[in-house]
């Protein structure tokens, strides 16, 4: 048991190894208007887009952009993004803080593909997950695929119940592997690109004196832009 434990582990390491290698080569500014335009085009995916209340309703948003996803019999998946939160008094977004995205299953699978992930943050305990040091979709914090359609209602029990929504855009098939089960964490390491120094997700994500870097701007322009929308 303990062999095949190890075993099952090693495949793990050799599978989310070059995925991490391949997105580290990406830059912070670059995964930051990934992210916008993530966020722009599902929002306005015609009937299958976010819907617009929940989005006015979320107190956070996490935006992965290019998530990876591979596998053989070992599937695992790799990504960064980032995560904003709604200022107190309801006065615009707080500047973006790093996210990691990783995860594995193991099953009957085969295959490789990208997707872009939105999460969006219903409450407080939700957002009390986000700014810990590490959680796991689904275990630590209720998720549920959430609704799609301009016209779908928030009164689902998804929407009332779960801390968080996900959304995924794929790009090529992949069988086998979804977000539940995967964790999130801050990226420091992106983090300390963006603000020339090292920050914790807390402060950038609850700290109303934390200014985005110009980088941001255009995620910046689209999350304002969708909020203002009816």
């Amino acid at each position: 048991m303990r062999t095949t434990l190890l075993t099952i582990l090693a495949m793990g390491a050799l599978v989310i190894a070059p995925m991490a290698k391949a997105e580290k080569e990406s830059s912070a500014a670059d995964r930051l208007d990934a992210s916008a335009d993530v966020l722009r085009d599902m929002m306005h995916a015609d009937d299958k887009g976010i819907p617009q209340d929940l989005m006015n309703r979320a107190q956070c948003v996490v935006v992965i952009p290019n998530m990876k996803k591979a596998g053989f019999i070992w599937g695992a998946k790799y990504g960064r993004g980032y995560a904003v939160c709604r200022r107190r008094g309801g006065s615009g977004w707080t500047a973006p803080a790093g996210m990691r995205i990783e995860g594995g299953s193991f099953g009957l699978q085969i295959g490789g593909s990208e997707s872009d992930a939105v999460v969006l943050v219903n409450n407080e305990s939700g957002m009390k997950h986000l700014l810990s040091d590490k959680f796991t979709l689904g275990g630590d914090a209720t998720i549920a695929a959430g609704p799609i359609g301009r016209d779908a209602s928030a009164q689902t029990d998804a929407a009332l119940h779960a801390e968080m929504l996900s959304y995924s855009r794929s790009r090529g098939l992949f069988a086998g592997i979804a977000l539940e089960g995967a964790t999130l964490r801050p990226d420091k390491e992106a983090d300390r690109e963006l603000y020339g120094r090292d920050i914790g997700n807390r402060e950038i994500l609850t700290g109303g004196d934390i200014k985005a870097p110009a980088a941001a701007e255009k995620l910046e322009h689209a999350l304002n832009r969708e909020s203002a929308r009816k």
